[in-house]
Parts: structure tokens; C-alpha cells; sequence
């Protein structure tokens, strides 16, 4: 049976009054998601060089942070993912973004390395949750016909809220040049505040969404029936709801990694060579920090911009030849496209053209995850089914950045050896394409009930 509908009309044109106000609110808790997880990279690594005190600890020590984050977004997200099954999507998904926009601002008030770990865990809680909700509830509001590129274009929008960050980052970058910040706040300090402001002011929407109606009727029916909502005893136990949840936990893992455990470090690699360019202008500590900051934006920017047309170029991949064939096309660019960068980028006029390729690549991956995810699992565990996969392999991805550390240590403690590191750590991305024959193709099916 397909639930693809024969429409000569584009998709969105089937779209009510609901659908939009559904579609707009899950892509900007999405989209602030991905700011706040932006501003965090940008801002790490001059947040861990300012509190260590110690340029050598700092590029030792800033993967570590992002190992906190990474947990905590993990456990927010299986949190999160069972509550929304439980309670509903919409309410959840209100909860999250107090949390992460409420904490990523105290993070610009932290004095300790420790502290900044605790706030970044705390985030991570809140952030964990969205994705899983976000699709989950697009998935359950909008006519079948129109949940594939609806999901892809969520996603890909997602990538609007690393662009800002972005331009955000820039902009304080430039501020901080001209010392022009308010209350002597430093370039991270700022980046911080900044970034907590929008999703706070998202949160007032949710008073006018209402939960999926198919969530509403499968909940009151499995009420009746004792049916368990966002159970993982039951996801874990049912023969095929186990196997899509264990299969697809190793598929997202490998990209996850690519990205948060790799490729979102290449600020690192950006400002090594924005360092040397600058050498011989003899710059002040927070003036060669300000600089750094701006490039590191830009580089955030270009990655993005790339990741904008990899995840819609992807997507419809997805929806004219099928799940599985857009998931190995996107793992291998993500791997040769992290090669690239890692291994080659060296000179300043480069950050123009493999950031974005780089970007294209690693995001590309991200817009499969919107469409196929909901489609392995039923109602009563599609959030829950989602932040598994989805959430629980930050786990394993938050190894990524201490291997890369310990590795960066063993080869000398530099640059050179971070980038050794990070090109042999992505290796993991090729074990996702491994497991795409065991899981079903999804193309043109219906919602599993």
C-alpha cells in the first residue's frame, strides 16, 4: 500500500491552517536548537582558553567539553522522546526550549572550567529533546503525502539557525575588534547571551498548538487497551521495533560522530591557520582572539550554507530513489569531504570553497534522518523510537572528542596532530553504510500504527 497520493499541486499546497502553524513552530525550536548548538562551538574553544589560562590545556581540553554536551543531549533526548509519547509532542517540546535558552545563557556567566561543563550538560538536556519531538510531531499532523518533503525542508531550515549563529558570531567578533561590547563581555561571553534570546521567545507560540489528533485518538484507544506509550521496554523487546531501534542507533551514531565527534571542530583548524596568517602583526592576546572568533564564524557560515543545499539536495534524493540509497551516498560524501578539510586545508583563501563542501557533505546526512527515522516506528513509540536512535548515540559519538584528544596528545599535542586525529576518527562514518541492507526500505510506505 502507498500513501503517496497523485497531486499535480506542489506538496505545501495541501497544507491547512494548522499544518503551517504545526510546520512553523517544530522548524523554529529546530532551527533555535541548532543556534544554540552553533553558538556553543563557536564560543568553546575561547571559553576554554580564557578559563584554563593555557593555550596547550585549551586544544587538549575544549573536545572534553563538547563530551559533556554531548551527554547530556543524549540523556535529554531519551528523557525527552519517552515524555513526548507519554504527554504529548507539542508540551515537551515547550519544556526543552525553556531549558536549553535558559542555560546557554548561563553559560556566558561561568568561572570555572567546571562550571562551563555543568552548564553545557544542563543545555544538552534541553537540546536533546527537540529533534526527536519536532519530527515526530510534523510527522503526525500533516496529510502522509506531504510528510517526506515537508520533514526534509524542517531540516534543511535547520541549517538557518547555524547560519545566524554564524552571523552572530561574526558580528561580536567585530564588536569585540572595535571593543565596542557592552560590560566588558568578552567575544564567547557575549556569543552566549546572545544565542539564548530567540529560543526564549519561541517558547509563547506553543499557546496556540495543539497535539497531532493522531496522537490524541492512538492515545485515548491505547489507554483503553493498555497499549504503553514511549515505553523503551517495549521498543526494546518487540522483534521489529528492536531491530529498526539498534540498526538505526548505529546508522545516526555514524553521522553524529562525523559531525559532533569531527567535523564541528574544524574551527580549531580554522583558527591554527588565521594564527599564523596574523604572526607577523605582533596582535594583542584579545585582539588576535577577536580575530579568531570572526573566521571562526565565517568558516561556522560557509559550512552551513553548504549544509543548507546538502541536506535539500539529499532529501529529495531521498524521496525519487529511497532511504537506503540516500543514506550511503550522504555517509561516503561526509567521509571524503572531512578528508578533504582535514587534510588539505592549509591557506586562507581555501576556508572559501572546502568549508562548504565539507558542510554539504556532513549535513547531508541530517536531512535523511528527518524523513526515514518516523518511519520505523509506530505511534505509540515515534518519539520515543526517534530520540533512541537518534539521541542515544551521542553516547558513543561523546567518545569521538576525547579519542581525538588523546590521540592529539600522543602525536604532540599540536595542530598537525589534531588533524591526524580527526581524519582517522572518521573512518567511523563508513560503518553506517554497513547496516543499510538490514533495515527496510520506507519509500512511498504508510506510518507504521
Amino acid at each position: 500500500m502507498s500513501s503517496t497520493i497523485s497531486n499535480p499541486q506542489p506538496w505545501w499546497r495541501s497544507f491547512n491552517r494548522n499544518h503551517w502553524l504545526v510546520f512553523a513552530v517544530a522548524s523554529l525550536a529546530w532551527l533555535f536548537d541548532c543556534l544554540d548548538q552553533q553558538v556553543f562551538n563557536l564560543a568553546r574553544d575561547g571559553a576554554v582558553e580564557d578559563l584554563l589560562g593555557d593555550k596547550a590545556k585549551a586544544i587538549e581540553f575544549a573536545p572534553y567539553t563538547t563530551s559533556f554536551f554531548l551527554i547530556g543531549w543524549a540523556i535529554g533526548g531519551l528523557i525527552f522522546g519517552s515524555l513526548g509519547d507519554r504527554f504529548g509532542r507539542a508540551r515537551m517540546l515547550a519544556v526543552t526550549m525553556m531549558i536549553y535558552s535558559i542555560c546557554t545563557g548561563l553559560s556566558a556567566f561561568v568561572t570555572s572550567f567546571s562550571s562551563f561543563c555543568a552548564c553545557l550538560f544542563l543545555t544538552g538536556l534541553g537540546v536533546g529533546g527537540v529533534f526527536g519531538l519536532s519530527v515526530a510531531l510534523v510527522a503526525d499532523s500533516v496529510p502522509d503525502h506531504t510528510r517526506a518533503p515537508a520533514l526534509g525542508l524542517l531540516q534543511s531550515l535547520s541549517s538557518w539557525g547555524n547560519i545566524t549563529a554564524g552571523l552572530i558570531g561574526m558580528g561580536i567578533g567585530l564588536l569585540a575588534t572595535q571593543h565596542l561590547l557592552p560590560f566588558s563581555l568578552k567575544a564567547w561571553q557575549a556569543m552566549f547571551l546572545v544565542g539564548a534570546v530567540p529560543a526564549f521567545l519561541c517558547v509563547f507560540l506553543f499557546r496556540k498548538l495543539k497535539e497531532p489528533e493522531k496522537w490524541v485518538r492512538a492515545k485515548a484507544e491505547g489507554d483503553k487497551k493498555g497499549v504503553k506509550f514511549g515505553s523503551y521496554v517495549v521498543l526494546l523487546k518487540h522483534p521489529t521495533w528492536s531491530k529498526h531501534a539498534w540498526l538505526g542507533l548505529i546508522l545516526c551514531s555514524a553521522g553524529i560522530i562525523g559531525l559532533w565527534g569531527i567535523g564541528n571542530f574544524h574551527p580549531k583548524i580554522v583558527r591554527a591557520i588565521i594564527e599564523t596568517h596574523l604572526a607577523a602583526d605582533h596582535l594583542t592576546r584579545d585582539a588576535l582572539a577577536s580575530k579568531k572568533a570572526y573566521w571562526s564564524s565565517l568558516g561556522l557560515l560557509l559550512q552551513n550554507i553548504g549544509g543548507f543545499f546538502g541536506m535539500l539536495s539529499l532529501a529529495k534524493f531521498a524521496q525519487v530513489k529511497g532511504r537506503r540509497p540516500a543514506f550511503a551516498l550522504a555517509l561516503l560524501l561526509s567521509f571524503l569531504s572531512t578528508q578533504l578539510v582535514f587534510r588539505y586545508l592549509r591557506e586562507v583563501s581555501q576556508i572559501y570553497w572546502m568549508i562548504p563542501i565539507m558542510g554539504f557533505g556532513q549535513y547531508s546526512v541530517f536531512g535523511v534522518y528527518a524523513i526515514y527515522l518516523p518511519e520505523l516506528f509506530p505511534t505509540n513509540l515515534r518519539s520515543t523510537g526517534i530520540s533512541f536512535c537518534y539521541n542515544f548515540g551521542r553516547f558513543i559519538a561523546a567518545s569521538a572528542p576525547f579519542t581525538i584528544g588523546q590521540i592529539t596528545r600522543r602525536l604532540g599535542g599540536n595542530i598537525e596532530g589534531f588533524r591526524i586525529a580527526g581524519m582517522w576518527v572518521s573512518l567511523v562514518l563508513l560503518i553506517g553504510i554497513l547496516v543499510l541492507p538490514f533495515l527496510p526500505e520506507t519509500k512511498d510506505k504508510p506510518l507504521p500504527e
